[in-house]
């Protein structure tokens, strides 16, 4: 068995089993996809992988449409039999990517801070892929609340981090929880312990 480092061991328990992950982040001007999708390629970026990061396409101002596009994949893992939506000459997924760009049919995961976002941007969405939807009724397997959670907390501003707590506590992410509350602790600021608060309701969420 090949040795490992107690640190490399340490990111591994960090990693669920997909060695690449293409992911949209979909919602609303205002409501944080950014801040989404800039934690989760510095949570990446924390645990050795590469990352291809589109900002933003539509309206970026408050109320308008907005959706990023994030990849991230493991460099280490060439010639990973982990599941890919494309597949290489030699029979295997290819584990990097070129473009940051997400196709249509090809995201693995799909966050949506807004109802209306999986009818908006669900396309994206590979068919074995999993939408994770902030709606006030099941839309969806994978369903939260999150605006209202957010409120019952006293922080409404911090829907899209419930969102994300239950997307990692569902274990649809390329990560566990863990690095992604890592990473909120190390950006520190005013905000830091209402965001670890939102992000924990989510979490908790997960397992019910």
């Amino acid at each position: 068995m090949p040795w490992k480092s107690n640190e490399e061991d340490h990111v591994s328990q960090q990693l669920t089993q997909q060695a690449r992950q293409q992911i949209a982040v979909s919602g609303i001007g205002g409501q944080g996809v950014l801040f989404v999708t800039k934690l989760l390629a510095e949570t990446a970026v924390h645990l050795g992988w590469s990352v291809l990061l589109s900002e933003t396409h539509g309206m970026a101002q408050r109320g308008g449409n907005v959706i990023s596009h994030l990849k991230v994949w493991d460099p280490r893992a060439a010639g990973s039999t982990a599941p890919t939506t494309s597949t290489a000459a030699n029979g295997k997924p290819p584990v990097g990517f070129t473009s940051p760009l997400i196709r249509a049919g090809q995201a693995d995961v799909l966050l949506a801070l807004h109802p209306e976002a999986l009818t908006t941007h669900g396309f994206y969405l590979n068919p074995k892929g999993t939408a994770i939807v902030n709606a006030p009724t099941a839309n969806g397997p994978y369903t939260i609340d999150a605006d209202r959670i957010a409120a019952e907390i006293g922080h409404a501003i911090a829907a899209n981090l419930v969102l994300l707590g239950f997307a990692a506590g569902v274990g649809a992410l390329f990560c566990t929880a863990e690095p992604l509350r890592e990473i909120l602790d190390a950006l520190g600021g005013p905000r830091r312990d209402v965001n670890r608060q939102a992000f924990q309701a989510g979490l908790s969420r997960a397992g019910r």
